[in-house]
């Protein structure tokens, strides 16, 4: 994109709250079990949207043509997941692999393994449809065409069965029904009826009409299937499992911020967290490496400052935007999209995910270009986006090396890269990005003895901070036991007790706490 797009110039916010979000992300990975890997990959994150935000900021100086690319790729991406998505729920997908996944009966996500995900390309599909019918006013059959793409994107997501993705859709259908309503204002009736107006997007109560189109189909997608299947509707009524939810999470994650208010626990460090709090409360079962809130999680691994700081900095930037004054129909595009991905992140973590980091880059530029005159009329020297291209794509070449490389330890001998068949370990050693897996999977492989005790129990507390699960918990209370740390290795079997009780007993039993080591 950097090389088919002419970059421009962010404004002076964007370059200020991407920055302030790399260095709270360093300052705050600054304990004893911390290391390069632990804030390089998200520093890294934050540079390529800073890149995406300049390519965004060239899309709005470059005019409708670009913002159009942006509408039909967008678009483009999300009718082939719909597609992807229908035939992973109805079990047709098999003969895909391995170009896309088979999951479950009933089950959709197209390539983003993720309901919630796939929800959220969905909605961000339909916000460019509706741009593109906006901007082809005069053209009959693309507008028709591209209300039967809507139809199939209204089936996908009721496929997704994602209670987040409906939410989207009533707010997308919700604000497209007013700007609709807004436009057509002041008209007169006959005027519209003769054809003498040319409306930018359908009537309003034709857009209403996509809520109830929207849970008929719900209704209907698992009638069709062939076996008994989890619908939209079963999922709204049911909810999720008792100890679950949501409110548990948030309200355990709000006991951790008031634990450590100001300077949180460290990036990174909210799955150690929970797994060494003792709550008064419902405990919520599973490892939580995510508070599915970007406010709550940054205030509970930053601290509270630094969340208001980044979150209130945002609202701020879009407060002074004024969208509800937007008439420009690239820039309510932008907006829709971001307000898909910001609405997602208040329920889980897309941003944590290329895709939506790439798009919410993008719609940043799209959205707060440069006003400055003198930063406005910036122009790139010539070589400046191969360069930046260039190294991206070293940086994307290097992760991409480094994960095959140490994705050998993970894999059963027989299907490793040659060089690795033998000796994985010790030639994998050494990651700056993924040090912490290399760590896990030494301590899975190896054996507590009388000799090896300190060194398990010293790489068994740095792992416990990385992935605090029922294996990596035995190493580290056989290491203590074997040190003579008696009462630390009775704490650490009462955590284990509270955090994973099923894994508890069998590890009482002499049974494998988990699946099988690497």
């Amino acid at each position: 994109m950097l090389l088919a797009i002419p970059p421009a110039m962010p404004a002076r916010g964007i370059w200020a709250w991407l920055g302030a979000g790399m260095a709270a992300i360093v300052l705050s990975s600054s304990s004893a079990h911390a290391t390069a890997a632990s804030w390089l990959p998200a520093v890294v994150v934050l540079a390529a949207m800073a890149a995406a935000a300049c390519v965004g900021a060239g899309m709005a100086r470059g005019g409708p043509a670009m913002s159009g690319a942006l509408a039909v790729g967008v678009l483009a991406a999300g009718l082939v997941s719909a597609v992807l998505g229908l035939l992973q729920y109805y079990g047709l997908a098999e003969p895909l692999v391995p170009w896309t996944t088979t999951p479950a009966l009933g089950q959709a996500y197209g390539n983003l393994r993720q309901r919630n995900q796939f929800a959220t390309l969905i909605s961000m599909a339909l916000v460019a449809a509706l741009w593109i019918y906006s901007a082809q006013p005069s053209s009959v059959r693309l507008r028709r065409w591209l209300v039967a793409a809507a139809l199939l994107l209204l089936v996908a997501a009721a496929a997704s069965t994602s209670r987040t993705g409906l939410l989207q859709l009533l707010s997308i259908v919700g604000v497209a029904a007013l700007i609709a309503r807004r436009e057509r204002r002041g008209v007169p009736l006959s005027s519209s009826e003769r054809g003498g107006t040319a409306f930018s997007l359908p009537p309003p109560l034709v857009l209403l009409a996509m809520v109830p189109v929207y849970f008929a189909i719900a209704w209907v997608l698992p009638q069709l299937a062939a076996g008994e299947v989890e619908g939209m509707m079963r999922r709204l009524q049911e909810g999720a499992p008792g100890d679950h939810t949501r409110m548990i999470l948030w309200r355990n994650v709000l006991t951790l911020i008031a634990e450590h208010p100001f300077a949180g626990w460290g990036w990174g460090e909210l799955g150690f967290a929970h797994y060494s709090t003792l709550y008064e409360g419902p405990r919520f079962p599973e490892i939580l490496d995510n508070a599915h809130n970007l406010p709550l999680h940054l205030a509970v691994e930053m601290g509270m400052p630094v969340s208001v700081l980044i979150c209130g900095g945002f609202l701020w930037m879009v407060m002074a935007a004024k969208p509800w004054r937007e008439r420009d129909s690239a820039r309510l595009m932008a907006w829709g999209m971001l307000g898909a991905i910001a609405l997602h992140s208040l329920l889980e973590y897309p941003l944590w995910y290329g895709p939506f980091q790439l798009a919410f880059g993008l719609c940043l530029g799209m959205l707060w270009p440069a006003r400055r005159a003198g930063m406005a009329s910036w122009r790139p020297p010539p070589l400046l986006p191969s360069v930046a291209a260039a190294v991206l794509m070293v940086v994307a070449g290097y992760a991409a090396w480094d994960y095959i490389r140490i994705s050998q330890i993970y894999l059963p001998r027989d299907e490793r890269l040659p060089a690795y068949e033998d000796d994985t370990l010790a030639k994998a050693r050494k990651s700056w990005l993924f040090a912490r897996q290399v760590d896990f999977a030494e301590l899975t492989l190896t054996p507590v003895t009388p000799a090896n005790a300190a060194a398990m129990h010293s790489l068994a507390e740095r792992t416990l901070h990385f992935s605090p699960e029922p294996r990596v918990i035995v190493k580290l209370i056989e290491s203590a036991e074997l040190m003579g740390r008696g009462q630390e290795a009775r704490d650490q079997a009462e955590r284990f007790r509270i955090a994973f009780p099923a894994e508890y007993e069998r590890w009482l039993k002499g049974q494998p706490v988990d699946g099988q080591a690497p």
